[in-house]
């Protein structure tokens, strides 16, 4: 059920690896026992609230997990979500991206607007979007782990388990893109041209290298696009370099898009 392969220790996070099967099920839930970890069961200790627009599929997902968590609220768009959030205060949120209302920003937005209502609840996207731009969307924004709407129930259940625990859990096919630009993120830390942006700059910074237009990276980090503008200037001054050519080349030498 769990793949261990995946986890790693030592960093802000540890990492698991979502995968489904069977026969394989049924062994590792056993290895799973033998290495601490909590079986599937009763965790109504733990408190899930569940953001999706899509209330058949909210429905469903709620009555996959209210035998094993106390569900504490549902909403469907990005304004209901963070006042849910912030009156009931989950231990963990299932988030889904592309959710309505607010400045357009779904899912991120919904995690920035309500994190200094309900700054101990862990976040864990639930999407039907695998695209690095959603995930990497989320997980700047503080989300613990990104998984699929292919995953299986018990799998489900085991991820909000992890999460709660403090792991970072993510669908098979988005762990290796989550791990490198993890990598490429520690790989800039001593960079000293690098470290001439400030942290918004360098977020735009990489967004541009990324082929982001202005609108974009506006709705992406919800700033005007004016504002966007003005920090392209100033990385483009401080990198000296004369176009967003010349930045994505700079980038990708250094492996940081």
């Amino acid at each position: 059920m769990i793949d261990n392969s995946m986890r790693q220790t030592g960093d802000r996070n540890n990492m698991k690896n979502v995968s489904s099967g069977g026969a394989a099920e049924a062994g590792q839930a056993n290895t799973d026992s033998q290495n601490g970890n909590q079986p599937l069961g009763d965790h109504h200790s733990i408190r899930v609230a569940v953001v999706d627009d899509h209330e058949m599929f909210r429905a469903g997902v709620i009555a996959t997990l209210s035998p094993h968590f106390t569900i504490v609220g549902q909403a469907p768009d990005v304004e209901g979500s963070v006042a849910m959030i912030a009156d009931t205060k989950p231990d963990v949120v299932l988030l889904d991206v592309h959710v309505p209302g607010g400045e357009g920003g779904g899912g991120a937005e919904i995690l920035l607007k309500s994190h200094p209502f309900s700054p101990d609840s862990a976040f864990l996207a639930l999407s039907v979007s695998d695209s690095p731009k959603d995930v990497g969307a989320v997980i700047r924004a503080g989300a613990r782990g990104y998984v699929t709407k292919t995953i299986s129930g018990d799998d489900l259940i085991s991820s909000i388990i992890q999460v709660h625990e403090g792991y970072a859990v993510f669908s098979p096919k988005l762990a290796g893109f989550v791990l490198s630009t993890f990598q490429g993120a520690g790989q800039a830390e001593h960079d000293d041209e690098l470290d001439k942006l400030s942290h918004r700059e360098q977020e735009v910074m990489r967004l541009i290298a990324r082929g982001y237009t202005y609108k974009e990276i506006a709705a992406e980090l919800f700033i005007s696009i004016k504002t966007v503008e003005t920090h392209v200037s100033a990385v483009l001054k401080k990198l000296q370099l004369s176009n967003r050519t010349e930045l994505t080349r700079w980038a990708a030498d250094r492996r940081i898009v």
